[in-house]
């Protein structure tokens, strides 16, 4: 499987403005920039889609290991905090913080925890970040 996405920016870092896009179509030239990505104003950057992007795969990840043991998700609610801070060298993101909640019946939270933590180290968005990954999983009844 291969996609792709996509970004256009003009003008300088703080005074530019960009666009993000993606194969899809789900988002079509959705503006980013400074001041989205740094001052809280609106539109995207790339910090909150590689949350979305983490969330997805893992809570899809975490769906196929309960297929595995028989288990089958009434829902599943997973939040990707991600922390960009400033480093010796530039940015980078230090950290992601996955808040999990879920509602699977027949589930016991030592089984559920075991299964969730599989997931965060084996979902290929995991796998990519070269940063420290916590996990908080809540099973509802």
């Amino acid at each position: 499987m291969k996609t792709h996405g996509s970004a256009v920016w003009q003008g300088g870092i703080k005074d530019g403005k960009g666009a993000i896009s993606t194969q899809s179509g789900a988002l079509n030239a959705y503006p980013y920039g400074f001041s989205s990505r740094f001052e809280g104003k609106p539109g995207t950057n790339p910090e909150e889609l590689i949350g979305a992007a983490h969330a997805g795969c893992f809570t899809m990840a975490l769906s196929l290991i309960l297929g595995e043991a028989q288990l089958k998700a009434e829902r599943m609610e997973t939040k990707a905090d991600v922390t960009l801070e400033q480093v010796a060298d530039g940015y980078a993101i230090t950290a992601v913080h996955l808040t999990l909640k879920a509602k699977i019946p027949g589930a016991d939270q030592a089984q559920f925890e075991e299964l969730a933590g599989k997931a965060k180290a084996g979902c290929p968005v995991s796998k990519l970040l070269n940063t420290k990954i916590t996990l908080d999983a809540t099973l509802e009844s």
